[in-house]
C-alpha cells in the first residue's frame, strides 16, 4: 500500500498554483440560440433577448452585456422594461411572470431575479381564464396590466406581484358600458393589445381579437371611446399625441381611427391593404410614427400576398412615397423601432429599425437614404454558414491588424455609416483601427451603460471556417466578437452559382418591393467547398486554408485588387500503391485563366490532394516557405515559394479500405465492421481476465478502510493509472494523419540542428523528416530536400493528437519569425532538446536525437478517458509580474480540462468544463496561447473560458438609471436605481481555484438534445474517410485576453 503513497501537498506550490490557475467561464460570443422574445428600454438604451431555454441577455454599448437564466427552462415569451427603471419583467410560456433588476455590487452591475409570480384564477376556472396574452407595465412603475385569453385584464402591483382583484377589468364590465348594437356581437374573446395613452396615464387602450378596441378610463371605470372592425384584430399602435389609433388585422390591412374627445362614436376609419387586392397574410404588428417633416413612417410585419409570397419573412417600411419590404432569410421573432426617448417630445422621429430574426439581429438605418443595414458590434451571426473549424491567433502585429481592417472595410460599402466598420475617410493607417473603434462606440444606437473592462492589452483574431467555403476573421480581443473581414475561396473553383450574384437581384419595378437583408445563409452551393483547417502566420501575412475535397490554398495579403491565375499542383498520396480505388466525391474543378480578387487575402497556389479526401491536418512555416498537409491517406510537403512539391508519404494500411470511402459516400463495409467489433470484444474479455485478481474482491472490511482513510487524510494518493490496451494495426483509419509540426531541432545527431517535419497518425506512428532548406540567397535556385530520419511506433497504437519540441531550457520552440520580430527569446540550442508526443491515452517525453524515452504519463481520469485537444500555453502569475510557467492545456472526451507541467508531466489542476454528453462542444474546442479557450455551446455561440488568473476577458459594466432621469417619466418610487449584473456560472471544477456566480446559458442549451444534434451534424457532417473527426487535433490557437487579477 505504501508504494502508492507520495508526500503530502507542498504548501508553497499550492499557493503558486492559486496565483497561476483559475477557471472561469467568462463570456458567450455570438447570437443566442433559439431566441423567442425581444425587449427594449428607450431610457436605458438597452436591448433584451429571451430564448426558448429560459435565458435572458441584455446588451447596451459595446462591452455592456448581462446574462441571466430562469430557474425553469421555459421559453421566454415577452420581455418588458419598467419605464425609466433598471428593472424588467419577463413572461414565460408556463404563464409565470419574473421580475429582474440590475443592481450594483462591487462597483459593477449585475442582473438578478427578484420575484416570480403565476396568475391564479378562482377555483374551478378554466386555464384560459388566466392565460396571459399581453403585458403592459404602467408608467407609474408600480402596476402591471395583464391581458388574458378570457378577455379580462388583471392588475398586479409591483414589486411584490400582489394581485389587485378590485381593479380587474372584466369583459363583462366593458360589455355593460358599450352601446346596445355592440353587445349583441361576439366582439371579445382574448385580449390582443394593451397600451397606455401617450399623454394621459389614466387611460389605457384594450384591443380584443374579434376587432373591438376600447379606450378605458382607469379612474372612472368607463369606456371613453370604442372602435369596431369587421376583421380579426392583430395589434394596435397609438400615435404619440394620442389623436390617432392604427390597428392591423388578419386580412393584411390596417385601419386608422381618429380619437375624438367630443363624442363616443368614432369617425369612419381609413383602411388600407398595402399588398392587395389579392388575399394577403395578416399584419401582426404595426408602428405609426410621426416626423418633423410631416409624413409619418408606417412599419409593419407581414401582409404579403398569400399565394406568391406567403412563405416570406418580411417587414415593410413606408415613408414619403418610398416603400421597401425587407426580406429575411429566417423567421422574424419580433421587432421594435428606436425613436425619440423623451415621452414629452412632439414627434417620434424614428432613426433605426431593430429586427430579431430566428438566426440573427438586423438593424436598419431609417435616417439614411435607401435605408441601409447597420452592422452590429456584437450578436454576430457566427453560423451564417455552418462553422466547420476554428483557429485562434494572439498578439497580432499592428500593421497586419490594420491591413485586415482596411480590407474588411471595403467589403462593407452596403452598410450604413452609423457604425465605424463602414468605409472610413482617408487617413493615416496608424489611426485607422482607433478611428473605426471610436466611430463604432459613438454611433451604435443601442449604447446604454458603461463598459468598465480594461482595454485589451493586445490584438487577437479568431478565424472560423465555414461550410460555404468562407473564412471569417473576428476581433476576439475583448468582450465583443466583431467581424473584421470575410475571405471567400469560391472564386477559385467552378461552381453552379456566379460569385458575382447579388442578393438584391430583383428589379426596382418589381412588386412587392422585396429587398434581401441579413447575412444568414445556411445553404452551401457545394459541400466540397467546406473549410476544414486554417493556419495563419501573423508575421508574414501568409494564410493556408484546406477543405473537404482535398484542396489546400496558400494565400498572401494584398492591399490592392488583383487579377491573376492560381497555379495548381497535384499531390498524389497513393503514388506507390496499387489496387486502390477512391469511392468518394470528386475533386473541385479550378477556374481556368485569370481570376479577379478583391483586396485582402488572395490565393496564389492550389495544392490538390489525390484522392480528394478531407484534409485532416495542416501546418505552415512562413520562414521556410513550406506548407504541410495530411489526409486519411498520407501527408505531403509543398514549397510555396518555388511552387513545387517536396515529397509525399502514404500512410495507408493495406487493410484500411474504409479510408477510401469519401465523406459523401454512403457505402460501408458491414462485414469488416462486424469483424473488427468482435475482435475488440474478444480482446477486452481476454485482457479483463488477465487483470482479474486471484482472491475474491471486497475482503477489506469497512471499518478498516474507514480507519485507513482517516489516517491518510493528509497524504496524497498516487493516481491509479489504468492499463492501456494495445490496439491492432488492422484497426480502421490507422493512416489518418492527425497532426503536423515543424521544428528546428537535433534530429540526426547532437551537433547540428536542422529543419524538420513531424507527423503523427491515428495508428500511433510518428514520422520525422529532416529538411534541407537552402539559404535565402539561393532559395529560388536550389530545391528543398527531405529525407525520413525517424519513425516512432507507440506500443499502444493510440492516435497521436499533439507533437511538441522543447529546447534546452524545456521551453516550447517559438513560432516561425517570432524571434526575428523580437517578440520571443531565441531558443536554447546548447542543451539537449526533448520531444513530447501526446496520444489519446498518454504523454511521453523522448530525448533528442536518440529518441530514448524519458518520462511518461498515462491518463489518470476515469475509465474511458481520451485526450481530444492539447495546446501549449504560458501562465503568468497575478502577483509577480514577470513570473510565468509553460504548461500543456489538455481537454478529454469527458469534458475535463487538465493542466500538465512541462517537461516533468506533472498534473497541476483539473476542471470540469464541458458536459461529457456534449460531444460536439468538445470537438469544437480550441485553446489559446495564454490559457484561454473557445468551444461551441450551440451552432451560433462560442463559450469563452479562462484557465489563467492573469488573462481574463469578461464583461464588467455599469448601468445607471440616473443618466436617463431627464428623459424618462417620473415614477412614484424614490430615487433612481443603479443596475447590476451578470448571472453567470464559472462551471464546476474538481480542484484548483474557481469563481462562482450563477447559471450559465450552456446548461440550459445542453438540456436540449436538438441543440447537441445540430452542433454535431455541423461539425461531423461530410467529414468522410477521416474516421472520427471529433477526435482530431484542433489547430492550436494563440490568444490573449484583457487582464484580470487574483481573487
Amino acid at each position: 500500500m505504501r508504494r502508492f503513497l507520495r508526500p503530502g501537498h507542498d504548501p508553497a506550490r499550492e499557493r503558486l498554483k492559486r496565483d497561476l490557475f483559475q477557471f472561469n467561464k467568462t463570456v458567450e460570443h455570438g447570437f443566442p440560440h433559439q431566441p423567442s422574445a425581444l425587449g427594449y428600454s428607450p431610457s436605458l438604451r438597452i436591448l433584451a433577448i429571451g430564448t426558448r431555454s429560459g435565458a435572458i441577455k441584455l446588451y447596451g454599448a459595446p462591452g455592456v452585456e448581462f446574462m441571466g437564466l430562469h430557474r425553469e427552462n421555459n421559453a421566454a415569451v415577452q420581455i418588458h422594461f419598467l419605464p425609466g427603471q433598471c428593472r424588467l419583467v419577463t413572461l414565460l410560456d408556463d404563464n409565470s411572470l419574473h421580475l429582474w433588476s440590475l443592481k450594483v455590487k462591487g462597483g459593477v452591475s449585475e442582473l438578478q431575479e427578484d420575484e416570480s409570480f403565476t396568475l391564479r384564477g378562482p377555483p374551478g376556472a378554466a386555464p384560459s381564464a388566466t392565460q396571459i396574452t399581453v403585458v403592459l407595465p404602467h408608467s407609474s412603475c408600480q402596476l402591471l396590466y395583464l391581458g388574458t385569453e378570457s378577455g379580462s385584464v388583471f392588475v398586479v402591483q409591483l414589486p411584490a406581484f400582489r394581485a389587485l382583484e378590485d381593479r380587474t377589468i372584466s369583459s363583462e364590465a366593458v360589455l355593460q358600458r358599450l352601446p346596445e348594437e355592440v353587445r349583441h356581437r361576439r366582439a371579445f374573446e382574448m385580449v390582443e393589445a394593451l397600451q397606455e395613452h401617450p399623454r394621459d396615464p389614466n387611460q389605457i387602450l384594450i384591443g380584443y381579437s374579434r376587432g373591438l378596441v376600447v379606450i378605458w378610463d382607469l379612474q372612472g371605470s368607463c369606456v371613453l371611446c370604442h372602435f369596431l372592425s369587421s376583421q380579426q384584430l392583430e395589434n394596435v399602435c397609438w400615435q404619440r399625441d394620442g389623436h390617432l389609433i392604427v390597428s392591423c388585422h388578419s386580412d393584411g390591412g390596417y385601419c386608422q381611427w381618429p380619437v375624438s374627445s367630443d363624442t363616443l362614436q368614432p369617425e369612419p376609419p381609413r383602411s388600407c391593404v398595402p399588398y392587395g387586392p389579392f388575399p394577403c397574410k395578416a399584419i401582426t404588428k404595426i408602428f405609426w410614427l410621426t416626423t418633423k417633416q410631416g409624413l409619418p413612417f408606417t412599419i409593419f410585419q407581414g401582409g404579403m400576398p398569400r399565394a406568391s409570397y406567403g412563405d416570406r419573412h418580411c417587414i415593410s417600411v413606408v415613408h414619403n412615397g418610398q416603400q421597401t419590404a425587407f426580406d429575411f432569410t429566417s423567421r422574424v421573432i419580433d421587432f421594435t423601432v428606436l425613436t425619440e426617448a423623451n415621452p414629452e417630445a412632439a414627434f417620434d422621429d424614428p432613426y433605426a429599425l431593430v429586427v430579431l430574426a430566428e438566426e440573427e439581429l438586423v438593424v436598419i438605418d431609417l435616417q439614411t437614404a435607401g435605408w441601409p443595414p447597420v452592422q452590429p458590434p456584437y450578436l454576430a451571426s457566427l453560423h451564417c454558414s455552418a462553422i466547420t473549424c476554428s483557429h485562434h491567433v494572439s498578439n497580432i502585429p499592428l500593421k497586419l491588424w490594420e491591413r485586415i481592417i482596411a480590407a474588411g472595410s471595403r467589403q462593407n460599402t452596403h452598410f450604413s455609416t452609423m457604425v465605424g466598420l463602414a468605409p472610413a475617410p482617408p487617413q493615416p493607417r496608424a489611426r485607422l483601427a482607433h478611428e473605426l473603434l471610436r466611430h463604432l462606440l459613438q454611433e451604435w444606437p443601442i449604447n446604454g451603460g458603461t463598459s468598465l473592462a480594461p482595454a485589451p492589452p493586445q490584438r487577437d483574431l479568431l478565424l472560423t471556417g465555414h461550410e460555404d467555403g468562407t473564412v471569417r476573421f473576428w476581433d476576439a480581443s475583448g468582450v465583443c466578437l466583431r467581424l473584421l473581414y470575410k475571405l471567400s475561396t469560391v472564386r477559385v473553383f467552378l461552381t453552379d452559382t456566379d460569385p458575382n450574384d447579388s442578393l438584391n437581384a430583383q428589379g426596382e419595378d418589381e412588386w412587392p418591393p422585396l429587398r434581401k437583408v441579413g447575412s444568414f445563409d445556411p445553404y452551401s452551393d457545394d459541400p466540397r467547398l467546406g473549410i476544414q483547417k486554417i493556419f495563419l502566420c501573423k508575421y508574414s501575412g501568409y494564410l493556408a486554408v484546406a477543405g473537404t475535397a482535398g484542396q489546400v490554398l496558400v494565400l498572401e495579403l494584398n492591399d490592392e485588387e488583383a487579377e491573376h491565375a492560381v497555379e495548381q499542383v497535384e499531390a498524389d498520396l497513393l503514388q506507390d500503391q496499387e489496387g486502390y480505388r477512391w469511392k468518394g466525391h470528386e475533386r473541385l474543378c479550378a477556374r481556368p485563366g485569370p481570376v479577379h480578387f478583391e483586396p485582402g487575402f488572395q490565393p496564389f497556389v492550389l495544392v490538390q490532394c489525390q484522392p480528394p479526401a478531407v484534409v485532416t491536418s495542416l501546418a505552415l512555416h512562413s520562414e521556410w516557405r513550406l506548407v504541410a498537409f495530411g489526409t486519411s491517406h498520407g501527408f505531403g510537403l509543398f514549397d510555396h515559394q518555388q511552387r513545387r512539391q517536396v515529397f509525399v508519404k502514404c500512410t495507408l494500411h493495406p487493410n484500411d479500405q474504409l479510408a477510401l470511402e469519401g465523406p459523401l459516400s454512403r457505402v460501408k463495409s458491414l462485414k469488416k465492421s462486424l469483424r473488427q467489433s468482435f475482435r475488440r470484444i474478444r480482446r477486452s474479455r481476454v485482457s479483463s481476465r488477465k487483470r482479474r485478481p486471484a482472491g475474491p474482491p471486497g475482503e477489506v472490511q469497512e471499518g478498516r478502510s474507514r480507519a485507513e482513510r482517516t489516517g491518510l487524510q493528509n497524504v496524497e494518493l498516487a493516481p491509479v493509472q489504468r492499463k492501456i490496451e494495445a490496439r491492432s494495426a488492422e484497426d480502421s483509419f490507422t493512416g489518418f494523419v492527425r497532426t503536423l509540426y515543424f521544428a528546428d531541432t537535433y534530429l540526426r545527431d547532437s551537433f547540428r540542428h536542422c529543419p524538420s517535419l513531424w507527423a503523427g497518425t491515428n495508428g500511433g506512428t510518428v514520422y520525422a523528416f529532416a529538411l534541407r532548406v537552402p539559404p535565402a540567397e539561393r532559395r529560388m535556385d536550389e530545391p528543398v530536400r527531405a529525407e525520413q530520419a525517424k519513425e516512432i511506433q507507440l506500443m499502444h497504437r493510440a492516435p497521436v493528437v499533439g507533437i511538441l519540441v522543447l529546447d534546452g531550457h524545456s521551453v516550447p520552440l517559438p513560432e516561425p519569425l517570432e524571434v526575428a520580430h523580437d517578440l520571443s527569446k531565441s531558443p536554447d540550442m546548447q542543451g539537449s532538446h526533448q520531444l513530447l508526443v501526446v496520444s489519446e491515452e498518454q504523454f511521453k517525453v523522448f530525448a533528442l536525437p536518440g529518441v530514448s524515452a524519458r518520462l511518461k504519463l498515462k491518463l489518470t481520469a476515469l475509465e474511458g478517458s481520451r485526450v481530444r485537444r492539447v495546446g501549449a500555453a504560458h501562465f503568468g502569475s497575478c502577483r509577480a509580474e514577470r513570473y510565468r510557467e509553460h504548461h500543456l492545456a489538455v481537454l478529454t472526451n469527458l469534458g475535463d480540462i487538465q493542466v500538465v507541467s512541462l517537461p516533468l508531466l506533472k498534473p497541476q489542476v483539473r476542471y470540469s468544463c464541458i458536459r461529457r454528453e456534449d460531444v460536439s462542444g468538445i470537438a469544437s474546442c480550441v485553446f489559446t496561447k495564454h490559457g484561454q479557450g473557445f468551444y461551441l455551446i450551440s451552432p451560433s455561440e462560442f463559450e469563452r473560458f479562462s484557465l489563467s488568473t492573469k488573462w481574463l476577458v469578461e464583461p464588467r459594466c455599469l448601468v445607471d438609471s440616473a443618466e436617463t432621469k431627464n428623459h424618462s417619466r417620473l415614477c412614484d418610487r424614490p430615487g433612481p436605481e443603479k443596475a447590476s449584473g451578470r448571472a453567470r456560472n464559472s462551471g464546476s471544477q474538481s480542484d484548483g481555484e474557481e469563481r462562482r456566480s450563477g447559471p450559465v446559458m450552456e446548461h440550459a442549451l445542453l438540456n436540449d438534445e436538438r441543440v447537441l444534434k445540430e452542433i454535431q451534424s455541423t461539425l461531423e457532417g461530410d467529414r468522410g474517410s477521416c474516421g472520427d473527426w471529433r477526435s482530431q487535433r484542433a489547430a492550436v490557437g494563440y490568444g490573449l485576453s484583457n487582464g484580470g487579477g487574483c481573487s
